[in-house]
């Protein structure tokens, strides 16, 4: 349970830290959008520390699953564009595949 919550909570600071820079170099915001950004991008490497996998090269294959399905998420949220069948079907198998590598028997 605690890698799932550390997982959400990377998603959105990773997602919050990237969005930053996107506004300051493609919408025209200040320069000063990259300092929350930047502490944000902190605050995700460090919740990718809290995951409970043997490798870290696990823990950040599994974490992808959950990003793509919190970028999905903030782009029909925060970005008002809904996810059509393909970016839900995708979601959904990145989901299963992220599920696979961090919870699978070894």
């Amino acid at each position: 349970m605690q890698s799932i919550a550390a997982y959400i909570f990377a998603a959105i600071a990773e997602i919050v830290g990237c969005f930053a820079f996107w506004a300051w170099l493609r919408s025209g915001k200040s320069i000063w959008w990259i300092v929350p950004g930047i502490a944000s991008l902190v605050v995700f490497a460090w919740l990718l520390t809290k995951v409970d996998a043997e490798f870290a090269g696990r823990a950040y294959a599994a974490y992808g699953g959950v990003y793509i399905t919190a970028s999905v998420l903030w782009m029909w949220v925060v970005e008002r564009s809904s996810p059509d069948r393909w970016d839900v079907t995708g979601l959904m198998v990145c989901l299963l595949g992220a599920g696979i590598i961090l919870f699978a028997p070894r």
